[in-house]
């Protein structure tokens, strides 16, 4: 089970985040988690919404430069080595981690979401649900 993630590539420049936040709060977009990692002169927002064909649009219509990656959104313990236990999973098959970020979902304050970018999409998904990690669905992030 993925979930959609959105990378858009953006000048590093003041401003620029604050319309393309402000471009999705308009669309009625409600972003769920986000990362960005920047160079001198150009950064990568990721970014996990809660309506992402109408997000895609959006940006696309926009002109902004965007793409899509599968990745995953898990629910850990909120507690020491709740994290470590998702990473034994992953190792235990050889699975690397490209890139992970949390995000801004939570129904209590024992629960924490992390999404992840692995190069075994599939693999990963069967050892996580293996070693008892709930995965989050893009149906389930418009609920939250």
């Amino acid at each position: 089970m993925t979930v959609k993630q959105l990378s858009v590539f953006c000048e590093n420049r003041p401003g620029r985040l604050s319309g393309i936040t402000r471009l999705l709060a308009d669309n009625d977009i409600n972003i769920r988690a986000m990362s960005i990692a920047d160079t001198k002169d150009f950064g990568i927002l990721r970014l996990i919404v809660d309506d992402f064909e109408k997000a895609l649009k959006v940006l696309k219509d926009n002109d902004m430069a965007v793409t899509s990656t599968g990745v995953l959104c898990i629910r850990l313990a909120d507690k020491p080595g709740g994290l470590a236990d998702a990473m034994e999973c992953l190792y235990k098959e050889n699975i690397s981690v490209e890139y992970m970020y949390a995000a801004f979902i939570s129904e209590t304050n024992e629960t924490a979401y992390l999404v992840l970018r692995v190069d075994r999409l599939d693999t990963a998904v069967t050892a996580l649900e293996e070693g008892g990690f709930k995965l989050v669905s893009d149906e389930e992030l418009k609920r939250f």
